[in-house]
C-alpha cells in the first residue's frame, strides 16, 4: 500500500512504463516519510552524464525538526537504486522527445522504502478534458446499473 502519492500525475500525464526503485534516505527521513511527511508535487527523475538516476523536487519535511542537522535541505536530490539494465532502458526512453520520468507513488516493501517511477507523455489540455469526460461517463454507467 502507498505511503505517498502523486496525485496529479495521471491527471497531467499518459502512464508509459512503470518501475519499481529504491532510494538512498537517512534515518530521520524514513521516519518522515513513514509518518507521510512527504510530497512529490513538481518532483520528476534525472538519469544524469554518471548514469545516476535521482529524485530532484520532492520534499521531506523532518518528523523532528529539533533531531535533524542545520544543514538539512527538505528539497535535495536523492539517488535511486536500479539495475543497470533498467538505467539503460530508460535512457533510451526518455532520448524520444516528450518522455520524461516521474514518481507515482512511495511505499514500503518488506521493510524497505521503495518509489515507484513512470515514464510518461505530458497530456495536452484536450487529452485532460477527453479523460475526464471519459470518467464522468463511467461513473454515470457505474451509478444506472447499480439500481
Amino acid at each position: 500500500m502507498a505511503i505517498i502519492q502523486n496525485r496529479k500525475a495521471y491527471h497531467n500525464y499518459e502512464v508509459l512504463d512503470k518501475i519499481e526503485a529504491g532510494i538512498v534516505l537517512f534515518g530521520y527521513e524514513v521516519k518522515a516519510i513513514r509518518a507521510a511527511h512527504m510530497s512529490l508535487d513538481g518532483a520528476y527523475i534525472l538519469v544524469d552524464k554518471t548514469k545516476k538516476v535521482i529524485l530532484v523536487g520532492a520534499n521531506i519535511k523532518p518528523l523532528q525538526p529539533e533531531n535533524v542537522p542545520d544543514s538539512y535541505l527538505e528539497t535535495r536530490s536523492r539517488e535511486l537504486l536500479l539495475n543497470k539494465k533498467q538505467i539503460a532502458e530508460l535512457i533510451l526512453k526518455t532520448e524520444q522527445i516528450g518522455h520524461t520520468i516521474i514518481p507515482l507513488s512511495i511505499y514500503s516493501k518488506e521493510g524497505l522504502i521503495k518509489v515507484e517511477i513512470a515514464l510518461v507523455k505530458g497530456k495536452r489540455k484536450f487529452d485532460k478534458r477527453e479523460t475526464l469526460k471519459k470518467k464522468d461517463a463511467q461513473r454515470e454507467i457505474d451509478r444506472v446499473f447499480k439500481r
